[in-house]
């Protein structure tokens, strides 16, 4: 009967856990929603993510692999320390990437008008109140729910890499004006689990490309280059001081991974 079961809900993985992680992220969104904002807004933001992180995790640690013993391949120990550290200073190169990815794209399509990316102390405050829960805790959670909870119950890498698409897709969809930046980095973000077989990998590079993102607010509201972005959709190009920086920090990012293994 358990078999059957598996073999009925398997192909309805991936939206089930679309439908969870929507209403999930929902909850955790209400405190900032419409005009309670502030830190009182962002704390209790912060107290149901961590909520949501811990169902999580008793659901993809325990309850997954019961149903799916093929998510058991997909263990959520953490992995080293190195590999960690060189996936963080790999992240800002994936940045300015996905920026000129999605730039050529659209540009296609229509013409683009970049602005300069400029910030006042106060939207400055504002935005990195929120970057907290960006870069600590949202990575957490939308990689067990959209990569681990999703990818994990298929055995053939095949299908893996066709969820993979799929919820890179769905989870585009739910970042709205930033959909094609968002459907890219969830593509790399799935493919990194998949090759991995550890979600930490991911949460990584996710947490370092949003860190990535909080560090060029500085740059810019410091004036110690020019920043270029559009809001729809998202993309950020920096200056070539940024540039090059990111690529000296993805180098050393790579030769620590490849020391310490």
């Amino acid at each position: 009967m358990m078999d059957k079961l598996n073999v009925f809900l398997k192909p309805l993985v991936p939206f089930l856990a679309v439908a969870y992680s929507v209403a999930v992220i929902y909850v955790t969104a209400l405190p900032v929603a419409g005009d309670n904002l502030g830190l009182g807004g962002e704390l209790l933001t912060w107290l149901l993510t961590l909520a949501g992180i811990v169902l999580t995790l008793f659901l993809v640690g325990r309850v997954e692999p019961k149903m799916f013993p093929t998510a058991g391949r997909f263990p959520l120990k953490l992995p080293k320390i190195s590999l960690v550290a060189g996936l963080l200073l790999i992240a800002p190169l994936w940045l300015v990437v996905e920026g000129y990815i999605v730039y050529g794209i659209t540009s296609l399509a229509h013409s683009i008008q970049m602005e300069p990316l400029a910030y006042t102390t106060a939207e400055l405050r504002e935005d990195l109140l929120s970057s907290v829960h960006a870069v600590l805790l949202a990575p957490v959670l939308e990689e067990l729910c959209f990569r681990q909870m999703a990818i994990s119950p298929f055995r053939r890498r095949g299908a893996q890499i066709i969820v993979c698409v799929v919820m890179a897709v769905l989870f585009g969809i739910l970042h709205v004006r930033n959909f094609p930046g968002a459907f890219l980095s969830a593509i790399v973000y799935g493919l990194v689990f998949i090759w991995s077989r550890n979600i930490w990998c991911g949460v990584a590079l996710h947490a370092g490309r949003n860190l990535a993102v909080t560090l060029l607010m500085l740059y810019s509201w410091l004036g110690l280059g020019d920043m270029q972005m559009t809001k729809i959709p998202v993309i950020f190009l920096p200056d070539s001081k940024v540039i090059l920086a990111s690529v000296v920090l993805a180098v050393v990012g790579v030769w620590v991974i490849k020391w310490k293994r």
